[in-house]
């Protein structure tokens, strides 16, 4: 006889909601040989979504007294720019850099804002659309490491760009060798503080890099943690006969942390953004 259908424990309830729906099973949080088909899609409809936002804006923008949409993109492109003029100081490469840093912002803001949504909402409408309740489905980008690590190798692209750009070649290969250490006329130690400075200068850009996805994405992973115990306790309360006090705890837990993650969740926008500029103002500078 089969075994009769039980409800899932918290740690399989938790499993399950980490687990992205992709071309293999993933065998861990760090493997980049699977395809996170919900991370893509989703981050992708947020990107649109964001272009849509700023064409209507521009769209509707007007010379007069503004409205209170227009005036809140104003806001927040002002902002944006305002941080962009202090560590880019070229003034063409901000035409581009400073937009960038714009749609960065909107664009991991509203990847992150999937985690307010109920931690079952969306994977119960797609395991529902699918009859299947094997279905997995993770909708917060910014908690997928292959997502921030891939926006943060985008910056590090960018800044050994502006760096040929600005300092060309032959500029960028003396400051690869030459920093933090510099040089000296012996040619035998100037051999061994190039080395050293390069496997210095190579260390700090890993390091960068890897450091700036980590953040976003560490941040997000345990939020999204907390939203799925949140939910347990709701689970527990509605089993529960005898817990009054268990409801009222779900809710008060729940909206208190929700309060707490719309902080959370510009302040983590807010940093990568600001986080890239400050990367991409040292390309521009000679050490």
């Amino acid at each position: 006889m089969a075994a009769e259908a039980h409800a899932p424990t918290a740690s399989e309830y938790i499993v399950h909601h980490l687990q992205h729906l992709q071309n293999i099973k993933q065998k861990s949080i760090v493997d980049f040989s699977v395809i996170n088909y919900d991370s893509i899609v989703v981050g992708l409809v947020l990107g649109f979504l964001a272009i849509f936002v700023f064409w209507r804006a521009a769209r509707k923008a007007t010379s007069g007294v503004p409205g209170r949409f227009q005036a809140a993109v104003e806001i927040l492109v002002e902002m944006v720019d305002n941080q962009a003029k202090a560590n880019i100081h070229n003034a063409e490469s901000r035409k581009f850099i400073a937009p960038l840093a714009l749609t960065v912002f909107v664009w991991i803001f509203l990847m992150n804002a999937m985690d307010m949504l109920p931690v079952d909402l969306l994977p119960a409408l797609w395991q529902g659309g699918l009859n299947d309740s094997h279905a997995y489905l993770r909708v917060v980008p910014t908690a997928d490491l292959s997502t921030t690590l891939g926006l943060s190798f985008a910056v590090l692209v960018l800044c050994i760009y502006y760096s040929l750009k600005i300092k060309g070649v032959g500029g960028w290969a003396h400051e690869l060798v030459t920093a933090p250490f510099g040089t000296s006329k012996n040619p035998v130690f100037a051999l061994i503080l190039g080395v050293v400075n390069l496997l210095m200068q190579i260390i700090e850009y890993v390091a960068k890099t890897v450091s700036h996805g980590m953040r976003l994405f560490g941040n997000m992973y345990a939020g999204e943690l907390v939203f799925m115990l949140i939910a347990l306790m709701g689970g527990a309360a509605a089993m529960s006969l005898s817990g009054v006090l268990l409801p009222v705890g779900h809710i008060i837990a729940g909206s208190i942390w929700a309060i707490f993650h719309i902080l959370v969740i510009t302040l983590q926008a807010f940093i990568f953004m600001m986080l890239a500029l400050i990367y991409l103002g040292q390309a521009h500078e000679a050490h």
